[in-house]
């Protein structure tokens, strides 16, 4: 374990899952535990819809408690979140507007018939 320092950014090993975090392999003797909340930006509701045992996962380390051999562990301190981009918001927004106005010229297809 005095290999690793609170801050390396490390590849591991999913080891386990369970419904508050997953345990990944550093290596072939030392393990650290990824809370539920340290897996992604946003909730995570089911761990297993972002990790698999077995899986390669890059981690950050948190905090290195020697006394009762553990290890904390994150990979959303390994992705970076990208700010909004009001260019790409304004597209989505269009996307959203023609999709109404797919709607809204149904509707009055819908009206004209249900008149008949």
């Amino acid at each position: 374990m005095s290999s690793y320092k609170v801050g390396d950014t490390v590849t591991g090993k999913v080891a386990g899952i369970q419904g508050y975090g997953a345990f990944v392999a550093l290596d072939d003797e030392t393990q650290g535990l990824v809370h539920i909340s340290e897996i992604t930006h946003g909730f995570v509701k089911d761990i297993h819809d972002f990790l698999e045992v077995g899986q390669e996962v890059k981690v950050k380390i948190l905090d290195i408690d020697e006394e009762n051999n553990k290890i904390s562990l994150s990979i959303r301190a390994t992705e970076s979140v990208k700010p909004a981009n009001k260019t790409s918001n304004k597209n989505e927004q269009k996307g959203a507007d023609e999709g109404f106005n797919t709607l809204r010229d149904k509707l009055q297809e819908w009206v004209k018939k249900a008149d008949k």
